[in-house]
């Protein structure tokens, strides 16, 4: 009923739109012992006897928050989050970290492939992440319909001309506040995404690109036409890169890539079919990392990964 009575007071069409349970699954996270000086970077915690405050733990945070804690030799922020821990034996602290699951958004302007695998992840339990709503600027696309289908709510947004339910910028923010949504997800949207909707969500928002940025990016650049653009270049390497957005298009900070070789042969279609295959892996794992928290910024500006076998280690 919430996502019928968010949904009704912007578009009283999609009143008939069911909401979609939201299941709170913990998951675990395995820490090396840390040493006795560490203690000097967050003095709240008492690493002698793995004793933590009441208010919880420290960990890498998600790009939505910010902490208080930071290491002199290269800054990672921090912040707080309910945490259990338990002696084991050996040289590490198992650790039951209770991460809330977070609510995204997606927008698309198509077929919606890596909409669906990013859905499918999510069903299956791989993904610490809901989608709460889909937003799509063409109401009757492939990835609006698959939507629909999976009893996922779908706005229209930017409000065309011809359409009486469309949103507008600001419509569009109070919605996505109103589903209490954590992180935006592009995955295949043609249009620039609003200041409006760059600030209420700075360093929220995810694109994923066909071409290893910044190559073949920027207004123009999607689809089919880049790897027509990559193969008449006689570029040896293509692939994805998972990026932040900013005001412009394509020109946010690089968060992941994978590459996949140019064959001597190619046509566009067999490029754009093996970069969509990692596509689809990519940005499952990026988007896992942010449900998990795992995303951290350099001091320089430049998003990582923490490695999640390794809590020591970036991609």
């Amino acid at each position: 009923m919430e996502a019928q009575q968010i949904l009704s007071s912007f578009c009283p069409k999609s009143s008939s739109v069911s909401s979609i349970p939201i299941a709170k699954q913990p998951f675990s996270l395995k820490f090396p012992t840390l040493p006795s000086s560490s203690s000097s970077l967050c003095p709240s915690i008492q690493f002698q006897n793995l004793e933590v405050p009441p208010s919880g733990a420290f960990h890498a945070i998600c790009t939505v928050h910010r902490g208080v804690c930071s290491s002199s030799r290269r800054r990672i922020w921090c912040s707080r989050s309910n945490i259990s821990t338990e002696p084991k034996e050996g040289h590490g602290v198992k650790a039951q970290v209770m991460v809330r699951r977070k609510k995204l958004a997606v927008f698309v302007s198509g077929g919606g492939s890596n909409f669906r695998s990013i859905h499918e992840a999510s069903k299956r339990g791989s993904l610490h992440g809901d989608v709460l709503v889909l937003v799509t600027n063409k109401s009757e696309c492939g990835g609006a319909e698959y939507a629909r289908n999976n009893g996922i709510p779908v706005l229209l947004f930017p409000k065309a001309k011809d359409e009486c339910d469309g949103l507008s910028p600001s419509d569009l923010v109070d919605t996505l506040r109103r589903f209490e949504v954590d992180f935006i997800l592009l995955a295949g949207y043609l249009k620039l995404i609003p200041v409006e909707l760059i600030r209420a969500y700075e360093r929220s928002i995810l694109n994923i690109h066909p071409s290893l940025l910044p190559a073949f990016g920027g207004k123009g650049y999607y689809g089919m036409k880049v790897h027509k653009a990559v193969i008449a270049s006689g570029a040896r390497f293509s692939g994805p890169t998972v990026h932040f957005v900013d005001e412009h298009y394509d020109t946010g900070r690089t968060l992941a890539q994978r590459v996949v070789p140019v064959l001597a042969n190619d046509t566009a279609e067999e490029l754009a079919a093996r970069v969509l295959r990692e596509e689809h892996q990519l940005y499952v794992e990026v988007v896992e990392a942010l449900c998990e928290e795992r995303i951290v910024w350099r001091e320089d500006g430049v998003p990582l990964i923490r490695s999640k076998g390794n809590p020591n280690e970036f991609h």
